[in-house]
């Protein structure tokens, strides 16, 4: 069970790595849990890096990239994975609740400043939820970005936005709607975007310990094209806009010592959400000029080193063997740095796809997504093989269900409505393909979906839903002729066109409407997960699917 494995779905072949195991751990019912079965989770979540900004998914990446293409080699490397959405807040509400964010209020949202209310509502399941109910550790550490609440002077939600709505904020109270209200039972980290946002402080579990004191002094900073999105908000005098991911890495490190030290049979879930590589591209003093791919190469090399130094850190406490690392993407890559890097280094941060962050082609959320799981000593092979390549349609949100699967717990019927355990058909050669079809959101949310079943993908609007092409002198020169102008609807078919250069709704009408009804389908009933009563879904959502590499 631990080699790759041809899987047949239909007429096609999908080549898939047979990888991690449902564990048959022994659990208790109560506070007291068989805990030496349960694998530890290490969840590194990238902010807006490109399919293409990694060498192990490009190999004309201009960017070394060392430890993620390590990870690919001792693990799994997923080719057809993807963001929920093709922004910061909704992809990370979806990952965290496997259910797709255009399915709440304001699930098309990004927050800024002191932002909120959290997405997440009171009471919802959530995957850091599921592992503590289970005697799992939970901490979170770096960009929470689903949304707070802060309070004013006289005890009200703060819901100005800007550096006017900070400057209300009483640092004295609880912040409500954050990491310990989901699930964590610790946090380190800030509110939206680190560098980015009008709120330039650390939060430490759910208050504010160094409020902002004066106005960011935006001369200090770095000049290059790579930063200008830094906002003129407030800052606390301990927070260094350069080192932000250094001091994320730090307390993530400081966790994992301090655990496995204290309590080194209860199993661990991290979730390290880095700044980078967002921009400003600040990347630390030390990074700045290590590579010859300009600012924001320098910062996409610095993240590579910071999961290395995760991955090093397991190694050093003796627990890399049972520990299951993800490190994955938010969306794809921004517009700013796509623009720059091709004109000024050659480097494609979306390489092969069309469109970028915000864009609901390809480039705005095909992500890497990459696994390992040595589990050596675990029982009947319970482990990613190395080296493996699995081209299964995938999202962020089937972390959760994932996660369950692990662990032994049943989903309920309303909780994580669109994730999907990725453990089955990697476990069963024969089984089918997990996923029946997969739903994507673009920047306008509810306004701007797409639905993905087999190589087709239908885009249920004109243009690319977020970036516009033709009003952005800099877009300008990446913008395309469409194939079919005026059309209300794209389809293109991935395997013959990854590019999504021909928009195939005229001539085939009729494929169209069935993927179009199927996403009307999906949002009618609120899921895209089955229910525990079988038969619930249409027909065509039983198909199976193989998305091939490019």
């Amino acid at each position: 069970m631990d080699q790759t494995r041809n899987i047949r779905v239909g007429s096609k072949v999908l080549v898939c790595a047979v990888a991690v195991m449902t564990l048959q751990a022994n659990t208790v019912r109560g506070d007291e849990h068989s805990q030496s079965q349960y694998p530890n989770i290490l969840l590194i979540l990238a902010d807006d890096l490109g399919y293409g900004d990694v060498g192990c998914y490009n190999d004309q990446s201009k960017v070394p990239t060392p430890h993620l293409d390590r990870l690919a080699r001792e693990g799994l490397r997923f080719t057809d994975a993807h963001s929920p959405a093709t922004v910061c807040t909704p992809t990370r509400y979806s990952l965290l609740t496997g259910q797709m964010a255009f399915r709440v209020k304001n699930g098309g949202a990004v927050f800024t400043g002191v932002g909120g209310p959290s997405l997440i509502a009171p009471g919802r399941l959530t995957l850091p939820g599921i592992l503590r109910d289970r005697g799992y550790a939970t901490a979170c550490v770096g960009k929470w970005h689903v949304g707070l609440t802060f309070y004013d002077r006289d005890g009200q939600p703060v819901k100005d936005n800007g550096i006017a709505g900070v400057q209300r904020v009483d640092f004295s109270r609880r912040i409500d709607g954050g990491p310990l209200d989901h699930g964590f039972q610790s946090f380190f980290g800030t509110a939206c975007c680190p560098t980015t946002d009008w709120l330039y402080a650390f939060l430490e579990n759910d208050r504010v310990p160094r409020p902002p004191s004066k106005v960011i002094d935006k001369t200090l900073l770095p000049v290059h094209p790579y930063s200008n999105d830094c906002r003129a908000g407030m800052i606390a005098e301990d927070f260094p806009m350069e080192e932000v991911d250094l001091v994320f890495l730090r307390k993530s490190q400081e966790f994992l010592d301090q655990h496995v030290r204290k309590s080194p049979r209860q199993p661990f879930f991290l979730f390290h959400a880095a700044q980078a590589v967002h921009l400003p591209s600040f990347a630390a003093p030390k990074f700045q000029g290590s590579t010859q791919a300009g600012p924001h190469g320098d910062f996409i090399h610095q993240f590579d080193w910071i999961v290395g130094q995760l991955l090093d850190r397991l190694e050093v406490l003796g627990v890399a063997d049972n520990t299951l690392v993800i490190v994955t993407s938010d969306n794809g890559p921004e517009v700013t740095s796509v623009v720059h890097m091709r004109q000024d280094y050659s480097h494609n941060a979306a390489r092969p796809w069309r469109g970028m962050k915000r864009d609901a082609w390809e480039g705005g959320h095909r992500v890497p997504f990459l696994v390992r799981w040595p589990g050596t000593g675990a029982a009947d092979g319970m482990k990613v093989p190395p080296g493996s390549t699995c081209s299964q349609l995938i999202s962020l949100t089937d972390v959760m269900a994932t996660a369950a699967d692990i662990v032994g717990t049943t989903l309920p019927d309303n909780a994580a409505e669109d994730s999907f355990s990725l453990l089955p058909c990697l476990r069963e050669p024969s089984a089918t393909q997990i996923r029946p079809y997969l739903l994507l959101q673009a920047f306008a949310g509810a306004r701007t979906l797409s639905i993905r079943r087999d190589e087709w993908k239908y885009i249920d609007h004109p243009g690319s839903g977020g970036n516009r092409y033709e009003k952005d002198p800099a877009l300008q020169a990446f913008q395309q002729p469409e194939s079919v102008p005026n059309a209300p609807a794209q389809l293109y078919n991935l395997n013959t066109d990854p590019g999504e250069t021909h928009n195939l709704i005229q001539e085939h009408p009729e494929l169209g409407a069935e993927l179009k009804q199927l996403l009307e389908t999906s949002k009618t009933t609120g899921r895209s997960r089955p229910t525990a009563i079988a038969g619930n879904l249409p027909q065509s959502c039983t198909a199976n699917q193989a998305a091939s590499e490019p």
